[in-house]
């Protein structure tokens, strides 16, 4: 894997630089082939003495991508690590069964001694409530209204200007953010 990390507010060191790659590269026992992916790394560090680590890993079909904001960047950057490492665990064995069935996948991960934590996190998948709704012609500050309203953290809508479908989301951050299908 390639390593792009860049520092916002902070120089990224020699010694940072080590120990996002050697985290990072962890990862790698998951996959029968070292991936080749370009790992994009922000590392911001915040007037309120807290750091902000994001992590994205953009992969054939799939994108891995974290954030973290911790008073301690390292300790970020493991929490990085760990909710990646998550991510590739929930995805494995799924995709793993599917294209074994259908044919060739791009990535291939390697099988796994433990078996008891990956049917665990299959569990986590299970899919327990089905909606139905007809999608209401409006624009994103009336979705913004109805999400609200509701007291949803997003809300799906049919754009009146673009006749697409859309989706408003809460941010963490307080703001609202708008996912546009092409």
């Amino acid at each position: 894997m390639n390593y792009n990390v860049r520092g916002e507010n902070i120089e990224v060191t020699p010694a940072i630089r080590d120990y996002v790659e050697k985290k990072i590269s962890k990862l790698e026992r998951y996959f029968t082939e070292a991936p080749e992916a370009k790992v994009n790394v922000n590392l911001r560090f915040n007037q309120d003495k807290t750091s902000k680590v994001e992590v994205t890993i953009p992969l054939p079909n799939l994108v891995l991508r974290a954030e973290e904001t911790n008073v301690d960047m390292y300790a970020g950057i493991d929490l990085i690590s760990d909710k990646l490492e998550r991510q590739i665990r929930k995805h494995k064995t799924k995709v793993n069964r599917k294209f074994r069935e259908k044919g060739d996948f791009p990535i291939t991960f390697a099988t796994s001694e433990n078996t008891e934590a990956v049917d665990h996190d299959e569990e986590d998948l299970e899919l327990v409530r089905t909606k139905r709704f007809d999608l209401k012609p409006m624009d994103s500050e009336e979705a913004i209204l109805q999400m609200n309203l509701l007291g949803h953290s997003f809300y799906v809508f049919n754009n009146s200007e673009t006749n697409r479908t859309n989706v408003v989301y809460k941010r963490k951050d307080g703001r609202y953010g708008l996912i546009e299908t092409h």
